[in-house]
């Protein structure tokens, strides 16, 4: 039987390619970064978006942050003037979630878990957005990824309570 079943397995492996798993690099995947800046123009680390088997993984790497835990979220729209940098508009969102992954009816593709920030002003994410895609990401108007003062609660819309913009990131592919 166990013969057998080695057999199928590689039969089946001959039959063609696997499907990539959610997550797994692309070969050719398109990416997206940016350097994040607070209000002041200080440069306050990096995010990248690349191209992911399924969606699209997103990572942080902040500095220069206040410690402790913030919200991160991709916004909407790709423009980042200081001082509120409200002009990125609310959280990427193109499936009319609700907010927070703790919310039932959410979350938008634009919200990531919170970063937490050490005594030194670094602090880093990572997470595959499923769903997500690239060319929803670098749409004409773009998107910006931003950090939050407070805490994002993973439940109240549309923004999880998370305070003031204090850091934005203009997405730009290559």
């Amino acid at each position: 039987m166990r013969v057998m079943l080695m057999a199928g397995a590689a039969l089946l492996g001959a039959c063609g390619e696997r499907e990539p798993v959610v997550g797994e690099p692309l070969a050719g995947g398109v990416i997206a970064t940016t350097t994040m800046r607070t209000a002041t123009g200080a440069e306050a680390g990096r995010a990248t978006a690349r191209e992911v088997a399924g969606g699209v993984r997103f990572t942080v790497d902040a500095r220069g942050i206040p410690a402790g835990m913030h919200g991160a979220h991709v916004h909407t729209v790709g423009r980042c003037d200081a001082p509120t940098f409200e002009t990125a508009g609310g959280h990427w969102n193109p499936t009319a979630a609700k907010h927070g992954v703790n919310n039932p009816q959410g979350p938008h593709l634009g919200d990531l878990p919170n970063i937490t920030v050490g005594a030194d002003g670094r602090g880093t994410l990572a997470l595959t957005m499923a769903g997500a895609t690239m060319a929803g990401l670098l749409d004409a108007d773009g998107a910006a990824m931003l950090i939050h003062a407070a805490a994002d609660d993973l439940q109240t819309d549309p923004s999880g309570n998370s305070g003031g913009r204090i850091a934005c990131g203009v997405f730009q592919p290559g």
